[in-house]
């Protein structure tokens, strides 16, 4: 089998295609949970603690010079990405818990037995007679 063939085998099985849904939409997602963060949350708790806009703190190691850029730890944006981090962390775990108990409840629900005639159940109780004898 050459390689172009066996190559579009794999990339065609269901689960790799399903993974790939998976990561467009979740690449998605994330780019909301950024926006959401950034500029819903951020903003409140900025003014709340005295006007700081998150995204702008930094500490500066060495300042600019005709040659080089400045040296600066941008703690600010890591705050807003932990952020992002918590709150897809947190809605991944309530998707994840949410089809835990549908899958539990599909299990706990058995399937039940067809339910027998009266001749049926009469011709089942005679056999059983009939078997212990």
């Amino acid at each position: 089998m050459s390689i172009l063939k066996e190559f579009k085998a794999f990339a065609m099985r269901g689960n790799v295609v399903d993974m790939a849904i998976g990561i467009i939409i979740g690449a998605a997602f994330g780019k909301i949970i950024s926006s959401l963060v950034n500029d819903v949350l951020m903003p409140p708790v900025g003014l709340l603690l005295g006007g700081v806009d998150f995204s702008y703190l930094s500490l500066t190691l060495k300042s600019a010079t005709e040659g080089a850029n400045a040296v600066v730890i941008r703690y600010g944006a890591f705050i807003n990405t932990v952020i992002d981090f918590v709150i897809v962390a947190f809605c991944m775990f309530i998707v994840v818990k949410g089809m835990n108990k549908l899958k539990k409840a599909e299990e706990k629900a058995p399937e039940a037995p067809p339910k027998l005639s009266k001749e049926a159940e009469l011709l089942s109780e005679i056999k059983e007679i009939l078997r212990n004898k």
